[in-house]
């Protein structure tokens, strides 16, 4: 991973500060190419623990064409939970304390935070036990899985975007159009979160499967850890769906920043050494579609402890 480590470096030398539209501030550089060889390793980051399972979980909601917390939450992963929570505190049926500027004041000040925990543990209580609840403050409208799965014509027809790719890599593998999009210009608006990892193109060559991702936006200290495994990781499970060995999995992103409330721990993180990659074991006899989060798993991983951030939302 020492590709990451030398894009946190080069930003932090380079960057340009820069407002954005969470009102933390930003270090970021445009425009950064990095490329990890599948076959010496799987590229999970090693200088703090990055929580694979909850990447696998998210990973599986996306191929399943999930836009609702609900199966995130079963599966004890709360990553996206805050986009959910803040429609409902939102909205004319919450009846709770002010919870204005969560995300920020919930770090600052031990008594809202408080709150602010109390608050969010009756969200996903409700969103587990209360379907009618969950259907309406759980779903995050057409994020990644939607547009994955199912992509919405202007004639009311539909694509399954990762069902052909999958079908033209078997049956094609020289074509260049091996591509999902999940930046639906249409459906921007009806997004919790507009897609941060936009595109992904297939690549065949020697009985290999490579992925290239074009990312216009990645909060490098929090989310690029989890995209890098996740890409990673999703090159995998299709390379097996298809009968293919893996290649590379090239990362290009537009907006590359470290928050400004984020370099204190990207410092520390900067000084540790490397650890080993880890391995990727998953059940190959199961088909894409059909894996569960027990059926993968990671081997040999002992990364340094984990380091706490805040999340811009």
């Amino acid at each position: 991973m020492k590709q990451y480590h030398e894009l946190l470096e080069k930003v932090l030398k380079e960057g340009t500060s820069k407002s954005d539209r969470t009102g933390t501030g930003t270090i970021s550089l445009f425009g950064h190419q990095m490329r990890f060889d599948l076959q010496e390793g799987f590229p999970l980051v090693t200088t703090k623990r990055v929580p694979f399972k909850l990447i696998v979980s998210e990973l599986l909601w996306f191929i399943k064409g999930e836009t609702n917390i609900k199966y995130l939450l079963e599966h004890n992963n709360h990553i996206w939970d805050e986009w959910a929570f803040k429609n409902w505190i939102e909205s004319s049926d919450y009846s709770g304390p002010d919870m204005t500027d969560f995300g920020l004041r919930s770090l600052e000040d031990e008594a809202f935070r408080e709150q602010y925990q109390e608050q969010m543990k009756i969200f996903q209580d409700k969103i587990l036990q209360d379907q009618s609840f969950a259907d309406k403050f759980g779903d995050l409208g057409s994020v990644y899985g939607k547009q994955w799965r199912n992509w919405k014509k202007s004639n009311g027809e539909t694509i399954d975007q990762l069902q052909d790719v999958i079908h033209s890599i078997r049956h094609s593998p020289d074509s260049r159009r091996h591509i999902v999009s999940a930046w639906n210009p249409e459906d921007v608006p009806t997004m919790a979160l507009p897609p941060c990892h936009t595109l992904f193109q297939f690549y065949v060559a020697d009985g290999k499967l490579s992925c290239q991702l074009y990312q216009r936006s990645g909060d490098l200290f929090l989310g690029i850890p989890f995209n890098i495994a996740s890409y990673a990781l999703l090159t995998h499970l299709i390379a097996n769906e298809c009968g293919l060995a893996v290649g590379e999995f090239i990362h290009t992103i537009g907006d590359a920043h470290i928050y400004s409330n984020h370099v204190e721990q990207v410092k520390t993180q900067l000084v540790r050494d490397f650890k080993d990659s880890p391995i990727l074991s998953s059940n190959s006899e199961k088909s894409i579609y059909d894996l569960t989060p027990d059926d993968i798993k990671i081997e040999n991983y002992h990364p340094h402890p984990a380091i706490k951030a805040p999340v811009a939302v």
